[in-house]
């Protein structure tokens, strides 16, 4: 007998509406991580799921509602992992600020995995336009909390200036990818921004690259 496939269910299995809906999404992460967004369909989806085309049909109204939710899901389940993670850290204010660079550099450069693929099967269309605002929103509000216990700043202040950091650190992603700097130097020049943004103390980029 074959062996099943992972993610594949050989019966619908009796879960909740908001069960079946995470499982849908764990499911379609996993066909884009195999095969690409091309092959992900409503239908193909609820055959791997082992449910009924009307299942999927009923949690994702059309394909591109599901490769939206998708890209915000993973996204999100990024940030905050980032999030739990330097909360429970008992690092330094100078290893915050270099941890925060590195990490939004390299999550915003990286042109490889599902959340990348998902984008570029979205294109140009107005609804990722508005999602990847959503997103940016949302990366705010994790630079807000990661620097909170940091600062002096008033909370509007130190939102103000985190919008400034997101947009930085998308510009300096940008260069990245397209070889213009190095991520090194990007995660260099990041730290520094948001040290003397912040009122930190500031360092040098040499100090994040650790020539």
């Amino acid at each position: 007998m074959a062996a099943k496939r992972p993610g594949t269910s050989t019966r619908a299995e009796r879960l909740s509406y908001e069960d079946r809906h995470r499982q849908l999404l764990q499911i379609a992460r996993g066909m884009v991580g195999e095969e690409g967004t091309d092959g992900l369909t409503l239908a193909r989806l609820a055959e791997r799921a082992g449910v009924s085309k009307p299942v999927a049909y009923d949690h994702f109204r059309r394909r591109i509602d599901l490769l939206l939710e998708l890209y915000r899901w993973i996204d999100i389940e990024k940030i905050d992992a980032f999030r739990k993670r330097m909360a429970g850290s008992k690092i330094g204010t100078q290893e915050t600020v270099e941890e925060l660079a590195r990490a939004y550099i390299d999550c915003a450069s990286d042109v490889t995995g599902e959340f990348q693929a998902i984008g570029a099967a979205l294109g140009g269309t107005p609804e990722k336009a508005s999602v990847f605002a959503d997103l940016l929103e949302n990366s705010v509000r994790m630079f807000v909390s990661v620097l909170r216990p940091h600062v002096a700043l008033a909370p509007s202040e130190l939102e103000r200036r985190c919008r400034a950091f997101v947009a930085a650190g998308e510009c300096l992603a940008a260069d990245v990818v397209i070889g213009r700097s190095s991520s090194a130097d990007a995660t260099a020049t990041f730290a520094a921004i948001i040290a003397g943004g912040t009122g930190l103390e500031r360092f040098a980029p040499s100090d994040c690259t650790g020539t």
